[in-house]
């Protein structure tokens, strides 16, 4: 017999020896009984609807009573981007300085013409079987340097570094904030400061306004703009004036030259914001970025405006940069000077050798011409002191070639006073 059928449950095998039983009798459950039950949950169902009624009116009324508000869904927007708003007056004025002048600061690409040494093969003759290299030269134009300048005339003349337009024989590239591209030619370099005048050929750009650096004082917020490392344009840096009056030895563009009067400052001044301009809050030029402080952070150099101004005019109204030329060479008198050469005054200008120069008076010169010589301690032109305040060459520049000027000197502890008249120093 299969699995399936023994374990059926339609089918049981009888048990050996047992009788089997008899079916039980089904009970009949009385009709009565059926209908109280149905009478009942009628019943039970109708109070429990009435007791539901009833109990959430009290529940409503309960909450009428506690005058229980329930908060309303709101929808809140998501919040929309505001333009920056500056927090304080003197960053609000930073930024409005760069928005004005940022379009007046251009940058200035150096190109040259350089040797390139090329290798290329020749077979010396039909049949060999090996190539020999050979060597050529040729030339190709290639990116040398760059610089910073501003716009101080509609028509295109831009201010800029001596050192960073020195080389005759470059080409100069003028980028304008906006991406302009102009040749530029170079109108003149000036023989004592730091400064050159070049020339875009533009019309209707925006130009920078000249303040005055006699009114710069220690602590003041300043502003400088330039192309740093000739690579990023317009960059911005903000510092204080950290002094006035430096005199620095100063190199760059295959020159060496001692600047005095400069402006010394914690903005960042970094390769190729040469030429940018130093800015006040009030957007005016009061500086010439020019130097930097190699090992050191934070201090750089700028020309004053004021001592550019007279180049700027002259190249203007001439196309030239002329300077008035005494022709001496000196060195300032300090404590250690006066007792190593036994004078009577600590301050003035003492003639003498040295430093480089050839002469202590130069032959045919204004000096030589008024009778100057070698020991004599200069100690006013025109009234004005000779000090480390106001040095010689401070005071000299403020004249004009064919000036006539009063010198007082020193001359064997005794003083005396000669008349010159100046002649003209003009572009090295």
């Amino acid at each position: 017999m299969s699995e399936e059928l023994l374990s059926s449950p339609q089918f049981e095998m009888p048990k050996a020896g047992l009788p089997k039983p008899e079916p039980k009798k089904k009970r009949k459950i009385p009709n009565i009984i059926i209908a109280t039950i149905l009478i009942s949950s009628i019943f039970g169902f109708l109070a429990g609807i009435v007791a539901v009624n009833y109990l959430y009116s009290d529940v409503i009324d309960y909450i009428e009573k506690l005058k229980t508000k329930f908060p309303e869904t709101k929808i809140v927007e998501r919040e929309t981007v505001k333009e920056y708003i500056p927090q304080t007056s003197q960053e609000e004025a930073i930024i409005q300085v760069v928005e004005d002048v940022s379009p007046s600061v251009v940058s200035i690409i150096i190109t040259k013409e350089l040797p390139v040494l090329e290798e290329y093969y020749i077979q010396p003759f039909e049949g060999f079987p090996f190539e020999i290299p050979q060597y050529r030269q040729r030339f190709e134009e290639r990116e040398i340097g760059g610089g910073t300048g501003f716009l101080i005339s509609g028509d295109g003349m831009i201010v800029t570094n001596r050192h960073v337009v020195i080389d005759e024989d470059a080409e100069y590239t003028v980028f304008t904030n906006n991406g302009e591209k102009f040749e530029a030619t170079v109108l003149a370099r000036d023989p004592v400061l730091d400064l050159a005048i070049i020339d875009i050929e533009c019309e209707g750009f925006p130009t920078v306004t000249l303040g005055d650096s006699e009114s710069l004082q220690i602590g003041q917020t300043i502003i400088a703009i330039g192309n740093a490392l000739g690579e990023f344009e317009n960059t911005v840096s903000v510092g204080v004036v950290s002094g006035l009056s430096r005199t620095i030895t100063a190199s760059g563009g295959g020159m060496v030259e001692v600047l005095e009067d400069v402006i010394q400052t914690d903005a960042a001044i970094n390769q190729g914001n040469s030429g940018g301009p130093l800015l006040n809050l009030k957007g005016e030029v009061i500086g010439i970025n020019t130097a930097m402080a190699w090992g050191a952070e934070n201090i750089g150099f700028a020309i004053p405006i004021n001592n550019a101004k007279l180049a700027i005019e002259q190249v203007k109204t001439t196309g030239e940069i002329v300077y008035a030329f005494l022709g001496v060479c000196w060195t300032a008198v300090s404590e250690q000077i006066k007792e190593e050469f036994d004078l009577s005054v600590d301050y003035g200008a003492l003639i003498t050798s040295g430093k480089g120069c050839d002469y202590a008076v130069y032959p045919g010169s204004a000096a030589h011409k008024a009778g100057l010589k070698e020991g004599d301690v200069i100690l006013e032109i025109n009234g004005q002191q000779v000090n480390s305040d106001n040095s010689l060459g401070k005071l000299i520049i403020q004249y004009k070639p064919g000036d006539k000027v009063t010198l007082k000197i020193l001359r064997n502890n005794k003083e005396r006073t000669l008349q010159a008249t100046l002649g003209e120093r003009k572009e090295e």
